[in-house]
């Protein structure tokens, strides 16, 4: 279908990140100090908090609707009987738009796995593996080695991969090796510091450092966007971007859903966080900052729910539970049995017997809260979007 349709992508740079955690905003990261460096950029991720077009980043900003649609109309037209899934069908309409906008270079958020990911019909010039965790099992397998070697399919023959997760599986190793990648591995091809809110990367063996770069800052919150951040400093530097660009890129990177600021009086955050690992680093965030926090949770219902609420529990003052839409919905009464089994007592608002939206639970949050008291909404894209909504109407 790729041959059929035939975009004009000849020239133009292609950066592909995969991973559990830390797509989206290593995507970000990379995005930034592109356009700090005055390269035109498409940027494809997945999924979107409120607007589709917020997937299509062209320069920064979601696609113009006409474009869009001209790009999907494209593709529709081009695959005659080929039947094509939903993520195959936009990933070549973000191939369009990179070719009608003519961009220099496209990065490419892999959606699910990677060696069978849409985004993989292409090869990038540079690769980066952001972290490997226990999600999506039923489709990667039920192992890190297992979804390490998925997600080792992003990389290509004598070409650059950058893997930031600083204990990578034997799996992703093998896979990457099979591939004859060149990989950029943490701690010997490159490292990074946090202390006091500042960031140090070093890009090379110690010995023999190609780039060091300090005093770094960050526009996404966290320590654990230290390995995102060093990450996109490789691949920004294997472009050829001069240290100004990507310490200006760097600072001026946001990203939609990630301890994003919702509301004020009382503060309200939003996070996509939606397996154990995102909610450890949430967790971080949130012991750093003073006052009691209210979680308005919600979740889909194959998501390891007691895991994630073990991992935030010990920040959490009070939890308000809501129920998703969809058939993937978790009920309400099975979400608070799960919170319960990740060690969640007392302190809920589980409301069992009248099932309340995100955006009855967030209002209710909201109204609870007194003094220094800050609302974080998190558990799952949908999550998020249902509150941003509710903050914007």
């Amino acid at each position: 279908m790729f041959d059929e349709l035939a975009p004009d992508l000849a020239g133009r740079r292609i950066v592909s990140v995969a991973g559990t955690n830390g797509k989206g905003s290593t995507v970000a990261f990379i995005e930034s100090g592109l356009r700090a460096a005055g390269r035109s950029t498409l940027a494809y991720t997945s999924p979107h908090v409120v607007d589709f077009r917020e997937r299509f980043r062209l320069d920064g900003a979601p696609a113009p609707a006409e474009d869009l649609v001209a790009a999907l109309d494209r593709v529709e037209r081009a695959r005659g009987r080929i039947p094509l899934t939903y993520f195959e069908q936009i990933t070549l309409a973000g191939f369009v738009l990179a070719e009608r906008a003519d961009v220099d270079t496209l990065i490419l958020e892999v959606g699910l796995g990677g060696r069978l990911d849409a985004v993989n019909v292409v090869d990038a010039d540079v690769a980066v593996i952001t972290s490997i965790g226990l999600d999506h099992k039923e489709w990667l397998g039920s192992t890190r080695a297992a979804i390490g070697r998925e997600k080792a399919g992003i990389a290509r023959c004598g070409r650059p991969v950058v893997v930031a997760e600083p204990r990578p599986p034997a799996g992703l190793l093998d896979g990457l090796e099979a591939l004859g990648a060149e990989v950029v591995a943490w701690g010997s091809g490159v490292a990074a510091r946090w202390s006091r809110g500042r960031l140090s990367v070093r890009v090379g063996p110690p010995e023999r450092a190609t780039l060091r770069i300090a005093g770094l800052t960050p526009g996404i919150s966290g320590h654990h966007q230290r390995t995102n951040a060093a990450a996109a400093v490789v691949v920004l530097d294997r472009l050829g971007l001069g240290e100004k660009a990507i310490r200006d890129g760097l600072a001026s990177a946001r990203a939609r859903g990630r301890f994003e600021r919702i509301a004020d009086d009382p503060p309200t955050f939003v996070d996509v966080a939606h397996n154990p690992q995102a909610a450890r680093a949430l967790r971080d965030l949130l012991d750093a900052r003073p006052g009691r926090k209210r979680a308005v949770f919600a979740a889909l219902a194959d998501k390891d729910v007691a895991g994630i609420a073990r991992a935030i529990a010990p920040a959490i003052h009070r939890w308000y539970l809501a129920e998703l839409e969809g058939p993937r919905a978790l009920p309400i009464a099975s979400l608070a049995s799960r919170i319960r089994r990740g060690g969640v007592s007392g302190s809920r608002d589980a409301v069992e017997s009248s099932p309340k939206s995100v955006a009855e639970a967030l209002r209710q949050a909201r109204a609870d809260c007194r003094g220094t008291d800050e609302v974080i909404v998190f558990g799952s894209f949908l999550t998020a979007s249902a509150a941003v909504r509710c903050c914007d109407s």
